[in-house]
């Protein structure tokens, strides 16, 4: 009798699921052929009479001005240079401005030319992919509100060709599956990775990961489950890209074990503006009176500028002992919003407490010349990003004649501070104690043996120049067009 009830509620279920499921093919293949009459409505024929090639980047942030924007100007213009009927097409929730301030601000900021016009899409639900929406589960609800941005992205524009350049992955099977669209994507990091499975797994305290959380045995596994269940589905939805650069030898590893797409996965690395640093005069230093240690990187928690802090006032508390030059501590960054600027003032504050107000200088949002000038009169370049999934802030360190002290992980570990020709190029640390005991170390050095790391780590930049850039990148895009 059991049985009989069993297969009484089960060949109806199964019988209902397929027609379900017949249901949801057909419904996706008729939104995909709307599209697509959609796509035939909304291109026309160019000059020749042929349709231009339609390249989309989906960059909701694209007058940002940071790295990433800096990888977008160059991959256009890459891709302008190569091809000629090729439209380059960019979604951006930039509304407050026009599209030809926005390419004025990327040669502003970059000194990169277009050689053609950009189309540019204003997106209106950008906020569906703030942070600041969603206050619990963030990396969900962004995840979901980058679909809803996506939807509207493709409705306004369907290309041809789509290239998510800010990490979008949830965007990919949209573009792919009902747009029609040979996909690419460049992955500065990603969403997820095995080290924040780590983080919650061994009850680790970080930024991304609250004090309330690693106490409790009941909300550390929930978290656990939630970021395996979005792994999972984080691999899925990148796996179905035709085409994925990533930015480091420790992004690789990770998109590798994520997305299981090793064949169609290689590493670009980002343009750095290596040229402008390295026309800064390498020459040895003059004076031994005072040293100065530049720090550049926006001031976000990620970037751990109380270690930088702590670990001078160590530094410091021990040259005290002797007769020592002026030490200077300059912390160059941008502030985006209100948070950051509290940030600050909380910097400001740990200075006090640890005596060495007099020692360390803010310097925000700076003009580049300014910058320069700070760098060129610099003996080191201090970067404490804990895996930073590649440090272009490292590279510029670099280029302009500082010896580097970097942490020891993530892109400056694997790709950047590594011998070159068999010469070191640089330091890594780790620690409080480890970054105060490098530091000694580099100004205890002869200003000889300074000269020799600061050319070996000159010379090993060009890896990273824009014409190493343009290289990689067209030879990984190169299956998107055929």
């Amino acid at each position: 009798a059991c049985f009989r009830l069993l297969c009484s509620l089960l060949i109806p279920a199964l019988f209902l699921s397929g027609i379900l499921c017949v249901c949801v093919v057909v419904l996706l293949w008729g939104i995909r052929f709307w599209i697509q009459q959609r796509k035939k409505q909304l291109t026309s024929a160019g000059r020749d009479g042929k349709r231009p090639l339609l390249v989309a980047f989906f960059h909701p942030y694209c007058n940002a001005g940071g790295g990433g924007e800096r990888v977008l100007w160059c991959a256009i213009r890459t891709l302008q240079k190569k091809y000629r009927n090729v439209t380059c097409v960019v979604y951006t929730g930039d509304r407050g401005v026009t599209g030809e301030e926005i390419v004025e601000g990327a040669f502003r900021r970059f000194s990169i030319k277009l050689t053609h016009p950009v189309k540019f899409v204003f997106l209106e639900k950008r906020y569906l992919v703030e942070a600041s929406l969603y206050p619990h589960f963030t990396l969900l609800g962004q995840s979901l509100g980058s679909v809803f941005l996506g939807w509207e992205a493709l409705l306004k524009c369907v290309p041809d060709i789509y290239i998510d350049s800010m990490g979008y992955a949830f965007t990919l099977p949209l573009f792919k599956y009902l747009g029609g669209c040979h996909v690419g994507c460049y992955v500065h990091y990603p969403t997820i990775s095995a080290d924040m499975l780590s983080v919650v797994r061994n009850h680790d305290t970080k930024f991304n990961n609250a004090a309330f959380i690693t106490n409790s045995l009941l909300f550390s596994r929930f978290k656990l489950v939630y970021y395996y269940f979005f792994a999972f589905m984080y691999g899925l939805v990148g796996s179905c890209s035709d085409v994925i650069m990533v930015n480091s030898s420790w992004t690789l590893n990770h998109i590798l074990s994520l997305w299981r797409a090793g064949a169609c996965t290689s590493i670009v690395y980002p343009p750095c503006d290596v040229q402008t640093f390295l026309d800064i005069p390498l020459e040895a230093e003059k004076s031994t009176c005072e040293y100065s240690i530049v720090s550049i990187g926006q001031f976000r928690p990620e970037k751990d500028h109380p270690l930088q802090i702590r670990a001078f006032a160590k530094l410091l508390k021990e040259k005290r002992l002797g007769q020592q030059p002026l030490l200077k501590l300059i912390l160059i960054g941008g502030c985006r919003n209100q948070q950051d600027e509290e940030r600050v003032d909380n910097l400001k504050h740990l200075c006090e407490e640890l005596g060495v107000s007099n020692n360390v200088t803010f310097r925000i949002n700076i003009p580049f010349e300014e910058l320069k000038r700070h760098l060129a009169e610099a003996t080191i370049g201090l970067h404490t990003m804990w895996n930073e999934h590649f440090g272009i802030g490292v590279v510029e360190c670099m280029a302009a004649g500082t010896v580097i002290l970097a942490h020891n992980s993530g892109g400056p570990k694997l790709d950047i501070v590594v011998p070159f020709e068999g010469h070191i190029t640089g330091f890594l640390a780790e620690n409080e104690d480890s970054y105060a005991e490098r530091m000694a170390h580099i100004l205890s050095l002869s200003p000889e043996k300074r000269l020799e790391i600061r050319e070996n780590a000159r010379r090993s930049v060009h890896r990273f120049s824009d014409q190493h850039f343009e290289e990689t990148f067209l030879l990984s895009v190169e299956p998107l067009f055929k």
